[in-house]
């Protein structure tokens, strides 16, 4: 791996950590819960989104599917909070 590409990597590795902090910053103190949801949603992408950089770091393909898994039990997670915080239950 280049020297440009291991830099590039680092530089969006460090990116993804400021975006994850201010996710959590998000859904530690957002004033409703809709924007606490919404936090948590950001966080997961963001999670996804470092595992797919890391797998390219490491020339890892395996790892892609974690990513994929991360990001579907996020949708799903949000998907179930919302649905609950709209009408109060789950499952109708």
């Amino acid at each position: 791996m280049s020297d440009f590409l291991a830099g590039v990597i680092w530089f969006t590795l460090a990116c993804y950590g400021v975006a994850m902090l201010m996710g959590l910053t998000r859904a530690l103190i957002g004033p409703t819960a809709q924007d606490r949801v919404v936090g948590v949603d950001f966080m997961s992408l963001v999670g996804a989104l470092v595992i797919v950089v890391v797998s390219i770091r490491y020339d890892s393909w395996m790892s892609l599917a974690a990513a994929l898994l991360v990001a579907l039990f996020g949708y799903v997670g949000v998907s179930a909070t919302a649905k609950f915080l709209l009408r109060g239950e789950i499952i109708e």
